[in-house]
């Protein structure tokens, strides 16, 4: 049985944590500026890609995913041929209007994060709802998805979960940096600060924040000692104005 084809308008980071996702289930073209650029993205993809110049591509009734930087849509959308049947997009900040300086029948926008790669992302999406379905199934093969009802919906979900995996690796490092220096051996912290990111994904699922912490914080306890530090130093507030920042970032792009 032959898979779906998916083509990807650019080479970079992002398009190839899409691709990790996607290459079991599709087959993949890739059209980017140099061979060279493309043969390294195929060695670190892991997996045979159909590799294509921009000057020899054709977008004729393909399915698109976009992947550059916003500020390189204007020169590529020149160097495309032909209408796509659909054109997602993972560019932060670009509005569906903008997208059509690429010819497609229809326009989706999506947020993905890191964890594409593993197929553990957290993808939102918004845009024509002839594509909500097959948005979903599409990016439901690298994780999990959300249909949001407006572009300023994406834009502060690209602050939250697009963001999110950069905002909690600064968390990570500090707590083993802390535990370091109290006398912890680093591939302890470490072992330690796996282990607990990868229980409290799960227990997250199902169960709200604060009752998770009412659970692990008992009355003058060390939880509570720490908790009250974190209140302290303003964690709470710089994690709110963290969001609202780079969504203020999301919105500067238009």
């Amino acid at each position: 049985m032959n898979k779906p084809a998916i083509t990807f308008i650019g080479n970079g980071k992002m398009a190839l944590s899409i691709a990790k996702g996607l290459k079991e289930t599709y087959t993949l073209e890739v059209i980017g500026r140099t061979q060279d650029a493309l043969d390294q993205f195929e060695t670190s993809l892991g997996s045979n890609i159909q590799k294509t110049l921009y000057e020899d591509s054709s977008c004729e009734g393909k399915t698109l995913i976009l992947c550059v930087k916003p500020y390189n849509l204007p020169e590529i959308s020149t160097r495309l041929q032909g209408k796509a049947k659909a054109l997602y997009s993972v560019l932060a900040g670009t509005s569906l209007s903008s997208l059509h300086s690429i010819s497609a029948v229809s326009y989706v926008r999506a947020m993905p994060n890191l964890a594409a790669e593993v197929s553990l992302s957290m993808t939102s999406l918004v845009g024509d709802v002839a594509l909500r379905d097959e948005a979903v199934a599409l990016f439901s093969s690298i994780g999990n998805t959300l249909w949001l009802g407006s572009e300023k919906e994406l834009d502060i979900a690209t602050a939250l979960a697009g963001s999110g995996p950069a905002y909690l690796t600064l968390i990570a490092e500090a707590l083993c940096d802390g535990a370091v220096r109290e006398g912890l051996k680093r591939d302890d912290a470490m072992t330690l600060m796996r282990g607990l990111f990868e229980g409290f994904g799960t227990l997250i699922q199902t169960t709200h924040p604060a009752l998770l912490k009412d659970r692990v914080m008992s009355p003058g306890g060390t939880t509570a000692a720490g908790y009250g530090a974190l209140e302290n130093f303003g964690v709470r507030n710089g994690c709110m104005e963290a969001i609202r920042l780079a969504y203020e970032k999301a919105k500067s792009f238009k």
